[in-house]
C-alpha cells in the first residue's frame, strides 16, 4: 500500500529525528563527571616485558611491585577468564592499586558464541565486584580475524550492536559501565562498523572507549579523523586511551605534541565539559626506539599526563 508523504509529515518526521540524534549524542550517565585516578592498561607492560624477555602475568607479584614502583595510582588489566580475576585482585589490593575499569574480550556478531561470550563478561563482572569498586567495562567486539581486514556482514553488525545493548544492560543491573572500545578493523569500508555500534545503541546502555591512535591509524594516519569522532560521539566519551606516535610510530614515552595534538584534545573536551578517564597505553612496536626500562618509561609517562590534562 503507497501512501503520500505530506510536507507536514516530512517536517513532524524531521523533528523526531532531531530528538533521536540528540539522544544520541546525550550523556549515558554521569559516570563521565566521576574523578578517576590516572591508570595503565597492561597491554603496554606486555610490549616492554616482551622487548626485554620476559613474560607480563607469569608472576603477578612481581609484575605488580614493578608496576608500583611507577606511582601510578590505577591499573586497567584484560580478565580472558573469571579465573584470572583471582589471582590478580588480591596483589593489588596489597600494593594499593586502583581498578576503576577492566577490559574484557568479547565475541558478539555470532549468535550463539555471544551468548557464551556475554555469560563469560558478566560472570568477570560478577567476581570483580567481590573485591573491587569497578565502575567500567571496556571491551573491543572481536573481529572476523585479529590483523586480518575482513569486513562483517549486515547482519552480523546487527546481530553485534543487539549484544552490545544487551551486554550494556546487564552490566548496568551490577552497577557498571560498558565502553566500546576499537582497533583499525572499525574503520575499514567508511568505518561501517564503528558508527553501525554506536549509532544503533544507545547511550544509556554503552558508552565509548575513545582510543585516539587506533582511530588515528585506522582512518590512514588521519588527526582530522580522530577530532571528527570526538565532535561526533564526544558526549558518549568514558574513557580515553592515550598513546602518541611521530611519523606514525608509537614513542617510548609519552608527549602532547606528535602525530595527534593532545593540548588540542584538552581543549576541545574542556569545551565539551566532558571529564573521562584517563588510561596510558603508551605502548612499543617493532619500529619503536627504546632508551627506558618499563619503570622509568611510566613515571614519564605519569609526570606529563598529570600536566597536560591537568589531573592531580
Amino acid at each position: 500500500m503507497k501512501m503520500k508523504t505530506s510536507r507536514r509529515t516530512f517536517l513532524g518526521s524531521l523533528a523526531i529525528s532531531s530528538l533521536a540524534t540528540t539522544k544520541l549524542f546525550a550523556f549515558a550517565d554521569n559516570t563521565k563527571a566521576k574523578n578517576y585516578p590516572i591508570s595503565c592498561n597492561t597491554y603496554n607492560w606486555s610490549t616492554f616485558y616482551a622487548r626485554e624477555g620476559k613474560e607480563w602475568g607469569k608472576d603477578w607479584e612481581a609484575c605488580i611491585q614493578e608496576f608500583a614502583q611507577t606511582g601510578i595510582p590505577a591499573i586497567e588489566p584484560s580478565f580472558p577468564n573469571v579465573e584470572e580475576v583471582g589471582k590478580l585482585t588480591p596483589i593489588l589490593k596489597k600494593y594499593n592499586i586502583q581498578m576503576p575499569s577492566v577490559y574484557v574480550n568479547s565475541l558478539l556478531h555470532k549468535p550463539e558464541e555471544a551468548e557464551k561470550s556475554i555469560a563469560t563478561v558478566l560472570a568477570i563482572a560478577d567476581e570483580t565486584k567481590k573485591y573491587m569498586d569497578t565502575k567500567i567495562f571496556v571491551t573491543n567486539p572481536s573481529p572476523i580475524r585479529w590483523g586480518g581486514k575482513e569486513a562483517k556482514s549486515d547482519a552480523e553488525l546487527l546481530e553485534q550492536s543487539k549484544n552490545m545493548e544487551k551486554l550494556g544492560v546487564e552490566l548496568k543491573k551490577r552497577g557498571i559501565t560498558l565502553a566500546y572500545h576499537t582497533h583499525d578493523t572499525e574503520m575499514l569500508a567508511g568505518a561501517r562498523e564503528f558508527h553501525h555500534i554506536l549509532v544503533n545503541t544507545s547511550p544509556d546502555n554503552v558508552s565509548f572507549c575513545f582510543d585516539l591512535h587506533w582511530i588515528y591509524r585506522g582512518s590512514q594516519n588521519s588527526q582530522v579523523a580522530v577530532f571528527d569522532v570526538l565532535k561526533l560521539y564526544g558526549k558518549r566519551i568514558v574513557e580515553l586511551h592515550i598513546r602518541q606516535s611521530v611519523n606514525g610510530i608509537w614513542t617510548e614515552t609519552f608527549n602532547p605534541q606528535g602525530d595527534i595534538d593532545y593540548h588540542r584534545v584538552v581543549r576541545e573536551m574542556e569545551s565539551m565539559k566532558i571529564r573521562p578517564h584517563i588510561v596510558i597505553e603508551q605502548c612499543l612496536e617493532e619500529k619503536t626506539t627504546v632508551n627506558l626500562g618499563a619503570i622509568e618509561a611510566h613515571k614519564k609517562d605519569l609526570a606529563v599526563i598529570k600536566e597536560v590534562f591537568k589531573r592531580g
